[in-house]
């Protein structure tokens, strides 16, 4: 079969390799769609650790071909996603509920080849059926997806809520429509690119703007007086972290979601954070969250074809 692999930091290569099969535990998905994500041009970059070689891919939908022994549940021809994260159930962070934070963790696509190739072979129990009809591309979007429903479950977002977004590529762009579902009043999307701040203002966004126009800080702070109490942190930059927490309300939570570089250091000031009771949290991948994102994605709540920018094949992911 064909796959994109990661042999070296900056070297992706489409190589022919031998098609995997389902081990015991496992099934063999043949790959219908999968997305690039942000953390895999950190990957290709070696900002994000990562396991050389392998193929990347941990966003995607396919098709189950062959079943392992020992698996229940499965005869074959099931559209499903996939969750990457495989955890090992008995590390401290497992017992106490938090597969994300798990000692051992190992990643489909990151540490075991993933869904950048034709074929590939999964735990059974990472697997989550989708409707037959379902469009390949959508069930691709159940990852992601299922990590911004951890980073809501982390904001605790409550109906009435001001929230702003900083970033607007695909994770901004679900926050806002996930925003607007969980009944926040105020949705404010930051971001330079035009033609996604008038996405947003579609999608459920109230207000849009450009923080190349000026001080965007007391731009978000001027809408209400006081600060928004949410900020999603979506883009991974030093700058729109620091920019975040200016934009609190007291008593305010900023939770940082982006994919900054392994290294980079932010400078904050804790007595703001003290006096104005401030949380700055974090939310990391996607624990119990992607049977919840399946069904969302199943049940057609969200507008995902407007957010799809390019459908390529292996060749070009290679290139």
């Amino acid at each position: 079969m064909r796959a994109v692999r990661l042999e070296a930091i900056g070297a992706m290569a489409l190589r022919e390799v031998a098609t995997p099969v389902a081990g015991p535990g496992e099934v063999l998905v043949r790959v219908l769609a999968a997305g690039i994500c942000g953390s895999d041009r950190h990957m290709v970059k070696g900002e994000y650790p990562t396991g050389l070689p392998v193929a990347l891919g941990h966003e995607f939908c396919g098709l189950v071909e062959a079943v392992g022994d020992g698996v229940a549940g499965f005869a074959g021809g099931e559209l499903v996603t996939v969750d990457p994260n495989i955890a090992c159930g008995s590390c401290p962070a497992c017992r106490n509920g938090r597969p994300n934070l798990c000692d051992k963790l190992l990643a489909i696509g990151v540490f075991r080849d993933g869904g950048f190739a034709e074929h590939v072979a999964v735990p059974a129990r990472q697997a989550f059926v989708l409707p037959a009809g379902l469009d390949p591309v959508h069930g691709a979007f159940s990852e992601p997806l299922a990590c911004c429903l951890h980073g809501l479950d982390v904001a605790r977002i409550v109906p009435g809520s001001s929230v702003a977004v900083l970033g607007g590529g695909v994770i901004g762009l679900l926050m806002v429509q996930l925003a607007r579902l969980a009944g926040a009043g105020e949705i404010v999307l930051v971001t330079r690119q035009a033609t996604r701040r008038a996405l947003a203002l579609e999608l459920g966004a109230t207000v849009a703007i450009d923080p190349g126009a000026g001080d965007v800080v007391e731009a978000v702070r001027q809408l209400n007086g006081r600060g928004v109490d949410v900020v999603l942190e979506c883009a991974g930059v030093p700058e729109t972290l620091q920019q975040g927490l200016g934009m609190l309300a007291r008593g305010g939570v900023l939770v940082l979601f982006g994919v900054t570089p392994a290294g980079v250091a932010v400078p904050v000031r804790p007595f703001a954070l003290l006096v104005n009771e401030l949380r700055l949290e974090a939310a990391y991948l996607n624990p119990h969250t992607h049977a919840r994102a399946a069904a969302m994605v199943a049940s057609g709540a969200l507008e995902l074809d407007r957010l799809v920018t390019h459908v390529i094949g292996l060749e070009a992911v290679a290139g």
